[in-house]
């Protein structure tokens, strides 16, 4: 009976785990076992951080009004200009309120303002 050499099929599976960790230190960029734990790991991490990510930037964002509204008028937080936003039925969401507050917080004070002062006025309407 001849020999059967092994084919490529492992070789070529072996070379793609490694291409994936070339950027890997030490055995894990080497042994394949340690190749492919890493891999695991470093998929779970990206899968986990991207939902983190979200998280992280809606929180500067809101970080970023509060601190805008509340420099300019003390009296008035970032809750309450939400809740007026809902209350209005304004479609601004927190990146674009968090833009405008970097780029220009004027804007950001008239919205809140003109938001405030009408709703404010509904309301009194309303007990009346």
């Amino acid at each position: 009976m001849t020999r059967i050499k092994r084919g490529y099929i492992a070789r070529r599976r072996r070379t793609k785990i490694r291409l994936f960790a070339s950027s890997f230190r030490g055995a894990h960029s080497r042994l394949t076992r340690t190749i492919t734990q890493q891999k695991i790991r470093a998929l779970v991490s990206a899968h986990r951080d991207r939902e983190k990510q979200k998280r992280d930037f809606r929180r500067l964002w809101i970080t970023r009004i509060n601190a805008v509204i509340r420099e300019v008028g003390v009296s008035y937080s970032y809750s309450k200009l939400i809740h007026d936003l809902y209350k209005r039925q304004l479609l601004l969401n927190r990146k674009i309120l968090a833009q405008i507050a970097i780029s220009n917080r004027d804007c950001l004070y008239m919205i809140s303002t003109e938001i405030g002062k009408e709703v404010d006025c509904k309301e009194y309407t309303r007990i009346i």
